[in-house]
């Protein structure tokens, strides 16, 4: 992995807190706002393709939006659907429908598992405060 030096210019009370952690953490700094980083600045390669670019910019997002996504289901019809698919795959064999339908029902469920489980991790990295004033 090749390191690069940067001057980052922090606000006191952001670099007091990283000192504070480091400190109880016994290690550099450098390594807790690495650390920091690599939480905060998801490697998405290994999303879908098309959920790359919105898991990478959740880490912008206001965290009243963010609390919105934590909280999000997917709606009850297709959690319905997908239960009684489900149960109906586990005594027959599907049709060809059901089956595309159940693959469908099954991504977007991982889809709305892997938006929540960002949101809460950003959430859970500002600590309850937002990261962006919010309007």
């Amino acid at each position: 992995m090749t390191v690069q030096t940067i001057t980052l210019r922090l606000p006191e009370t952001v670099m007091h807190r990283a000192q504070q952690a480091a400190d109880a953490l016994q290690h550099p700094v450098e390594d807790v706002l690495t650390t920091l980083l690599n939480a905060a600045l998801p490697d998405v390669d290994d999303a879908p393709p098309e959920m790359q670019t919105e898991l990478a910019e959740m880490t912008w997002i206001p965290s009243s939006a963010l609390w919105a996504i934590a909280r999000s289901a997917m709606p009850g019809p297709q959690q319905e659907q997908l239960a009684y698919l489900s149960d109906i795959q586990a005594q027959r064999s599907l049709t060809q429908a059901e089956q595309a339908k159940l693959d469908a029902l099954r991504r977007e469920y991982g889809r709305v598992t892997l938006r929540k489980a960002r949101a809460y991790a950003l959430l859970s990295l500002r600590g309850g405060q937002p990261l962006l004033a919010e309007n």
